[in-house]
């Protein structure tokens, strides 16, 4: 690490710094570090809905600069005659002039701070980045732009592959490896500064997300010298931002898996890593270009989008699994005489959600700055969201699987099979949350549980995926695109359960689900292993809208090289038994604790609250209580 980054580090982490990460963001200027990347957040012009979870195609304009853009748009300006396309070429030209105009702006403020930055804005954004620090100063300036007018979860993209020319143009001029991972490091130590303006609930859930590796149509993996410089950067800085995921498949070289465990052991909750093998097929399945699917990246947290082509919104709703099937078990319970006739009660909820979710009127978003990097939009005039963009499909999160298929379980073995619990019973311990009926409850929670490889449960949360796919997946949103189905929860795993009562899996009501795609909270498993083996039988690429296997190791796991090694081939194994997404988390639960009573111990504990990575203290305690009560597992 040079004294620049270790400066700009210390900046970051200082505890005046840290004073302003909880003050209003427009209410005090935030320190930043000018000496390479002079653009601050400052105010942010948000709007009611708000642009979200695209990324753009930095390719293109990183490379042509800003001029250039502006003479496509004239371009296709001549070709239009419609009033409304040309008054939205005008609006792009505007806008395009903001951004110089900010750029002009800090190129002065940079003039006696900075001479690099001073002579890189000499040419940039006018005029294509022709060097690594031209082109990140370049992103960075068209981020904070496009953040100000209110996007949010702009993810940076497969960072290592359009990123690599730059990279390797410096190398070929005599640009010495360690004078460019200096420039890496500091672009990422920027984008931390930014992590606080945000309008989210939390802190640090910026959409910073960045796409490593990944396979071409040949089967070559394209890891490259910058991947690993990228991987090597946020061992050394150990900070939230950029979240780093990782391009895997059958095929990836050993070597990758054991660097990204290398990662995990820091405790940052990433990296990510997201299937080839399994979501490219998904993605074409949902009418996806094969070429664009190879291109795929994540939005802010895993859903999977193409980047510079694509303006979906990949988390509009969400599929309440536990809550349909408690609607289900309060109407129907009494007069079903089967368990099957059960089933056919929750899976007519199931039907009748997505009907809902499909027949919904949705806000009219609308963002011209962000347009001018998306798909076609220069050449057709139209903003994104209205025909400029390729892909306009719409996702649904599916949160709370496990919960659901528990209590369908226990449902089965006790009301129907062993016949040791009458439906009245159990109806009315529901209806008590549970209260005066502590054995009965028990009895529930010794059920099969998902997560322990048992057909018996397993085989019921695949028909729940099945059904819940079949019935979204491929669906007109009614806007020009389709539904995609998933099996993410974000922030769900508390506010869907909040809404659902009391479940046959002995949840009381308002408890929370698991995060994401993973084993109910407080589920005694088998094991890891088990968990892998139970949420990798469902036909993945039929829920291709993300959401990932969310599992915490405890970091003893992690501290030497054969846990290292062991944990390496773990997510190789998820990988061959077809999993799509899989995120490890490193965590102590007797630190987390010993953070909550002395958080001034712990100032830059850093942890996985869902898609991404926050500081520990900065979180609502029902996210901190959420995080401790995981199952921590060993190998």
């Amino acid at each position: 690490m040079t004294n620049l980054v270790k400066a700009m580090l210390e900046q970051l982490k200082s505890k005046e710094y840290r004073k302003l990460r909880s003050s209003d963001p427009e209410a005090q200027p935030i320190l930043y570090p000018v000496e390479l990347f002079g653009f601050n957040m400052g105010y942010s012009e948000r709007t009611e809905y708000q642009v979200g979870n695209v990324t753009l195609d930095y390719a293109t304009v990183i490379t042509e600069g800003f001029e250039a853009t502006k003479s496509r748009i004239l371009a296709a300006k001549a070709k239009h005659t419609a009033p409304e396309k040309l008054a939205f070429a005008d609006k792009m030209l505007s806008e395009i002039d903001r951004m110089i105009a900010i750029s002009d702006a800090h190129r002065k403020l940079a003039e006696d701070k900075c001479p690099r930055l001073f002579e890189a804005l000499g040419k940039i954004p006018r005029k294509g980045a022709e060097s690594f620090y031209e082109a990140c100063v370049f992103i960075k300036l068209i981020n904070v732009v496009l953040r100000r007018r209110g996007v949010q979860h702009l993810g940076l993209g497969r960072f290592d592959q359009y990123m690599m020319p730059f990279w390797q143009a410096d190398l070929d001029r005599g640009v010495t490896k360690e004078e460019l991972f200096e420039t890496l490091e500091a672009f990422f130590i920027a984008l931390n500064y930014d992590s606080d303006v945000y309008g989210g609930m939390q802190q640090g859930d910026n959409g910073q997300s960045m796409v490593l590796g990944g396979f071409d149509e040949a089967g070559n993996y394209l890891f490259n010298d910058l991947s690993k410089s990228c991987m090597e950067a946020s061992l050394e800085l150990n900070l939230i931002d950029p979240k780093i995921n990782l391009r895997v498949g059958k095929n990836t070289p050993d070597e990758i898996y054991v660097l990204g465990t290398e990662l995990t052991k820091k405790g940052l909750g990433f990296p990510q890593y997201c299937n080839d093998d399994v979501v490219i097929p998904g993605l074409i399945k949902l009418g996806y270009d094969k070429e664009d699917a190879y291109n795929y990246v994540v939005a802010a947290c895993w859903e999977f989008i193409i980047p510079g082509v694509g303006a979906d919104i990949p988390n509009i709703r969400t599929m309440n699994f536990p809550l349909m099937v408690a609607n289900a078990v309060s109407e129907g319970l009494v007069t079903a005489d089967s368990f099957d006739d059960l089933l056919a009660l929750v899976d007519k909820q199931v039907i009748d959600c997505c009907e809902e979710f499909i027949n919904r009127k949705y806000p009219d978003l609308y963002d011209v700055t962000a347009s001018i990097f998306i798909g076609n939009c220069i050449e057709r005039l139209q903003e994104m969201h209205h025909g400029g963009a390729k892909y306009f499909n719409f996702g649904c999160h599916g949160a709370g699987i496990a919960n659901a298929a528990d209590a369908l379980a226990a449902i089965k073995k006790c009301v129907y099979e062993d016949g040791t619990v009458s439906k009245e019973e159990l109806l009315a311990a529901l209806e008590a949350d549970f209260e005066g009926f502590e054995a009965l409850r028990n009895k529930l929670k010794a059920c099969p549980k998902m997560g322990n490889n048992d057909n018996y449960v397993d085989d019921i949360a695949t028909h729940l995926m099945d059904v819940f796919s079949r019935n979204l997946n491929n669906r007109s949103n009614l806007q020009g695109g389709i539904w995609r189905a998933g099996t993410g929860s974000a922030m769900e795993y508390l506010l869907s359960a909040a809404k659902c009562p009391a479940t046959a899996d002995g949840r009381k009501a308002g408890d929370v689900y698991s995060s994401s795609f993973s084993p109910s909270l407080d589920v005694k498993t088998e094991g890891i292993l088990s968990v892998i083996q139970s949420f990798t039988k469902f036909d993945m690429t039929n829920i291709a809208n993300g959401g990932p296997l969310t599992l915490e190791i405890h970091d003893t796991v992690l501290r030497n090289e054969i846990g290292i090694a062991k944990t390496a081939k773990l997510v190789q194994l998820f990988v061959e038994l077809g999993g799509h997404q899989l995120q490890l988390n490193s965590i102590n639960r007797d630190v987390l604790l010993d953070a909550q009573k002395h958080p001034e111990n712990y100032p830059n504990l850093i942890v996985r609250v869902w898609g991404w990575s926050g500081y520990f203290n900065e979180l609502d305690l029902p996210y901190q209580e959420h995080i401790i009560r995981r199952t921590h597992y060993s190998l």
